[in-house]
């Protein structure tokens, strides 16, 4: 039966990946995600996991090691965040139109210049477009299910993609949390071995993400929307399947005491912890404020998205990444798009916060949520509010 230990995220995010029986880790070490390889390491050095550890001289060399582990048929995994994954941003392509199913964590970091190691989204963002499924943690036991249930959604026949689990930097990934890592048969019931549906095999030699002429790469294009589209139908199956072995249930968007909100505030990560602070501080005063906060990114999704806001009248949207010269962030983007031809939609602030680390308090959120009402209530036009910038 397993119990709760208290354990470093990054080292319960290695023991998950163990728990996965990986074949192949290709790594590189960057802050804050150097303690997840590192353990890694130690666990195939002291034969604790039979798996080819392999140390790569960049990131862009790891996520090329990785896809070409996975390509043969292996289980493979690796690890990075911030500039090292902007260093894999050609490689990120070419992993999902080849219909590469691995697993990497994001430890999400804020990208330079300045030089800054501290938290924020704009890492993962940059790659909002690469054709990954990707997936946000909001604590260590997050971070270590949504792990083991990466791997088999990447897997499924019917996706066949890239998946990238995200986690936050520091914040999340360097604090101890008491973790419930389960038991090495309860993971193989819910992870089967990897039965490769694509692979290089020198006997039956064939070509993968060669040359594409304009005869055939739009339709390799849409294969890959479609297959990323259908993911979320499989991440479902598979957040039941976990469900019913291991009691966590899962869904794409999350709500907290959004029964009766007229404002909601909108979280990716592990502020919304802190977010739900600050909802019961204000439902205590009587203000009628919940949250939802987005587990699924890529593929957005939209039904339950607009099902978790029906009632709403205001939308307060915390982004941690900002889209220079545009609209504001790019989850308030997606939003305001998504509800554009709704003829009854809330009212959206989109707020701009947190980047480079700057603290996230119960007192921030609930200054954004006063915004957001006062602002709605008005019916103020407005791109979007950086929040906490000084003027001198």
């Amino acid at each position: 039966m397993p119990i709760q230990k208290g354990m470093e995220v990054s080292i319960a995010v290695s023991e998950a990946v163990k728990l996965a029986n990986v074949d192949v880790i290709s790594a590189y070490p960057i802050t804050p995600q150097t303690h997840i390889v590192e353990h890694l390491s130690e666990l195939v050095a002291d034969g604790e996991l039979k798996a080819a550890f392999i140390p790569v001289e960049s990131e862009h060399s790891a996520l090329s090691a990785a896809v070409g582990a996975a390509a043969v048929g292996a289980r493979a995994y690796t690890a990075t965040s911030s500039q090292g994954l902007a260093l894999m941003h050609e490689i990120m392509f070419v992993a999902s139109s080849m219909r590469i199913p691995l697993v990497m964590t994001v430890v999400n970091r804020a990208l330079s210049a300045p030089i800054n190691i501290w938290n924020d989204l704009s890492d993962i963002m940059a790659q909002r477009d690469c054709g990954w499924v990707q997936l946000f943690a909001i604590n260590g036991q997050e971070a270590v299910d949504l792990t083991l249930q990466a791997f088999k959604i990447a897997e499924d026949p019917r996706v066949l993609l890239p998946v990238a689990v995200n986690l936050d930097g520091f914040v999340l990934s360097h604090v101890i949390e008491p973790i419930e890592l389960p038991d090495q048969e309860a993971v193989d019931r819910f992870l089967p071995v990897f039965k490769p549906t694509l692979r290089l095999d020198p006997d039956q030699p064939v070509s993968m993400g060669a040359f594409g002429s304009p005869e055939v790469f739009i339709e390799v294009k849409k294969q890959v929307e479609e297959a990323l589209i259908g993911s979320q139908k499989v991440a479902a199956e598979v957040w039941k399947d976990f469900g019913d072995i291991f009691g966590r249930t899962y869904k794409p968007v999350e709500s907290y005491k959004a029964k009766g909100a007229e404002i909601l505030l909108v979280t990716m990560g592990s502020i919304t912890e802190t977010a739900m602070t600050a909802v019961d501080s204000m439902r205590e005063k009587g203000r009628k404020v919940g949250l939802i906060h987005i587990r699924l990114w890529r593929p957005f999704p939209f039904k339950e998205f607009f099902q978790a806001i029906r009632e709403a009248k205001c939308l307060a949207v915390v982004d941690r990444a900002l889209v220079p010269g545009g609209v504001g962030g790019p989850v308030g983007l997606e939003i305001k798009s998504a509800l554009f031809e709704k003829k009854e939609r809330p009212y959206v602030a989109e707020f701009v916060a947190g980047l480079g680390g700057r603290d996230l308090t119960v007192e921030v959120f609930a200054e954004m949520a006063a915004k957001a009402e006062r602002y709605a209530k008005t019916q103020k036009e407005m791109r979007y509010e950086m929040i906490g910038v000084r003027e001198k």
